[in-house]
């Protein structure tokens, strides 16, 4: 199932909050409740209040690395490192330049080379999908990219912003990264984390590095590199005996919790790569509920949303999304979805 809708170019948020003179934590939340079909407004700084002392709140702490490398009329895309091979050799993506805004580029051939800023190189050793290559690089590529990469932006965000405007709260740095920002926790503030833990709400990590996106094509996710720690996996475990709800910061958090559901349906500590994909055939078991931005037409994501909202609730919430406006978009505005 998707759902279908034509997203106007005026709904699609086109710099941080911040720049358009709202707080990280100010932007709307669309609250969708699957027990009654309600759907209501609310600012994300209201989160504290929409939650129940027990709730747990599954966060994703991967940084977000300036994994864009631009030359004159390329960009490079460094997406993660391949399964089980060296650091160096990565999965990438060579996207044509073209005023502000980028396309998939189609050409290269293996064993071409291509000269980056610093004196690196990069030399294209196979097609990994029709839009993706396997590439080495001539030096460590996260230390690289922290160099001379900027962050990875796609064509309706109009201007460079810092990395920092790329990070959440929860971003730990001793990681490797992903690719594109985990953007569910943007809105997070230290105060707003202050207000949530004072109420009672409960918060643990998990780390998931993100990929590339796939603008063009809506391609699901491949492999990605996770970790759900014991410690995380005894909460799940523990909020969910007592009753309590597990509310997954991310479509990143949601995939790391259920590749971590074993056969009896707990959740247990695990890391590796993982390829799973959440579908409404496949139903979700670790997870109550989820924070998230609002996808695009014919996202992957849209899978998953549905899996755990339902099909008559998620038309609905976008229904109102669009009715009252909403932005999409990493820098936009965000919805909750509650059991």
């Amino acid at each position: 199932m998707t759902v279908e809708f034509t997203l106007p170019s005026a709904l699609e948020a086109h710099e941080p909050p911040e720049a358009r003179g709202r707080a990280r934590d100010g932007v709307r939340l669309l609250v969708s409740r699957r027990a009654t079909g309600e759907v209501s407004h609310h600012e994300f700084r209201d989160l504290p209040a929409l939650l129940t002392p027990g709730d747990l709140l599954v966060v994703n702490t991967s940084a977000t690395l300036p994994a864009a490398v631009r030359l004159d009329r390329i960009s490079v895309h460094f997406s993660t490192p391949v399964p089980g091979a060296d650091e160096r050799l990565w999965i990438t993506e060579l996207r044509r330049l073209t005023g502000k805004s980028s396309h998939p580029y189609t050409g290269g051939c293996p064993g071409e080379w291509i000269p980056l800023p610093g004196g690196a190189t990069l030399t294209l050793v196979g097609r990994h999908t029709d839009r993706l290559w396997q590439a080495r690089l001539s030096t460590d590529v996260v230390p690289y990219l922290r160099r001379h990469g900027v962050p990875i932006r796609y064509g309706y965000v109009r201007r460079d912003w810092p990395t920092a405007s790329y990070q959440t709260v929860f971003a730990n740095d001793r990681s490797t990264g992903s690719a594109e920002m985990p953007s569910a926790g943007r809105p997070f503030t230290p105060e707003l984390v202050t207000r949530l833990v004072s109420r009672g709400v409960l918060i643990a990590p998990i780390t998931l590095h993100t990929g590339v996106a796939s603008p063009e094509a809506h391609e699901p996710p491949y492999a990605e590199r996770y970790e759900v720690p014991e410690p995380t996996a005894a909460l799940v475990e523990h909020v969910r005996s007592r009753g309590g709800r597990v509310i997954a910061v991310g479509t990143t958090a949601v995939r790391a919790l259920e590749t971590s559901v074993d056969a009896s349906g707990r959740v247990q500590p695990s890391e590796g790569w993982t390829e799973h994909i959440v579908t409404p055939e496949r139903g979700v078991q670790a997870v109550d509920g989820l924070i998230t931005g609002l996808h695009e037409p014919k996202s992957s994501h849209l899978m998953m949303l549905t899996a755990i909202a339902g099909s008559e609730l998620l038309t609905a919430t976008y229904e109102a999304a669009l009715a009252e406006r909403y932005l999409w978009h990493e820098f936009g505005d965000t919805n909750l979805i509650l059991p």
